[in-house]
């Protein structure tokens, strides 16, 4: 079996951030799992502003923040870079098992940095009832047929959930020609950025409902029509208040949750509500050697405060090998 003194799961910001920061730290053999045919994670699909702000002063792209990081991580030699690489188990004492093209290896690290971001949430937790037709999306799918396969999902589309995404998908789907009938959230205010409020909907004139949700869903082949009601500040359904609206594409935007199977499975004590670890400190866990960093950390707002994070989990590793 492979031994090795870091491995890191995540090739997105997070991962990426750590492992420079590792090597920094005097940490000079580092195996870097990526699933993904690329670096950059879920930045490569992000091609809208309002990247790196805080970290670099300037205003970029997903993809241009993420080429930052790559160009310095091809740099270093010390960085073995192993793409298409599915991590499927890692144990207490800290070996990985992972599978790449036509074959199954294992490794043995003498520290982890699970950079391994999150997933969304779906239609089924958030109980929406009704039939199960072509055309209802998370909206990060959407996010990447539109930007990285060049497809539209849809023309007349409903959001449900007012994240983050999920307004940017909306001013998306206007810029390439949709009609986006409604933003439905079922709190009082919106839980995205304002600045995306401001320009993703304001600007464009989309319809937002707050304290409404999504009845029901209608359609047999496709989506044909979705029922909205109105709640009161207990959530329940307000008599006298559904209504109708037509629509081919129904977009899921209701949170994000960390993906941390892998060191559950481990042993690592889990927070049930948030999916996370339970940590007094940040990126530690219950794990001695064992990081979790970025979005499968806690989902943050900002990329920026994700590549910090991540660099302090770099250094904590760099640390913790010194000690060990």
């Amino acid at each position: 079996m492979k031994q090795r003194e870091l491995v890191i799961v995540g090739g997105g910001p997070a991962g990426m951030a750590a492992a420079l920061e590792a090597h920094k730290s005097g940490v000079k053999d580092i195996l870097l799992l990526e699933r993904d045919q690329y670096l950059g994670g879920i930045l490569n699909q992000c091609v809208h502003t309002g990247f790196g702000v805080n970290y670099f002063k300037e205003i970029l792209t997903g993809p241009e923040y993420a080429d930052r990081f790559i160009k310095k991580i091809k740099a270093v030699p010390e960085i073995e870079i192993s793409l298409r690489t599915f991590v499927t188990a890692l144990s207490a004492d800290k070996v990985l098992t992972y599978q790449k093209p036509g074959k199954i290896e294992k490794v043995r690290a003498r520290a982890v940095i699970m950079a391994t971001g999150c997933r969304e949430r779906t239609r089924e937790m958030v109980h929406i009832a009704g039939t199960r037709p072509a055309g209802i999306f998370s909206a990060g799918l959407a996010q990447k047929l539109i930007n990285a396969e060049g497809l539209l999902p849809g023309r007349e589309v409903v959001i449900v959930g007012s994240g983050d995404i999920g307004l940017i998908m909306a001013r998306r789907f206007v810029l390439e020609g949709a009609s986006v009938k409604a933003v439905v959230e079922i709190q009082n205010k919106t839980r995205g950025l304002v600045r995306n409020v401001v320009q993703c909907i304001q600007d464009f004139d989309i319809p937002m409902y707050f304290r409404h949700k999504v009845k029901k869903i209608y359609g047999k082949d496709r989506v044909e029509k979705v029922k909205i009601v109105k709640v009161d500040d207990a959530y329940n359904e307000i008599a006298d208040s559904v209504f109708e609206i037509k629509c081919d594409t129904l977009l899921v935007s209701v949170g994000l949750i960390p993906e941390n199977e892998l060191i559950e499975s481990a042993g690592v004590v889990i927070d049930k509500k948030t999916n996370s670890p339970v940590s007094e400190e940040t990126n530690k866990t219950s794990l001695p050697g064992v990081f979790v960093c970025g979005n499968s950390y806690k989902v943050y707002d900002l990329v920026d405060s994700v590549t910090k994070d991540s660099e302090l989990a770099g250094r904590q590793a760099g640390e913790y090998l010194r000690n060990k």
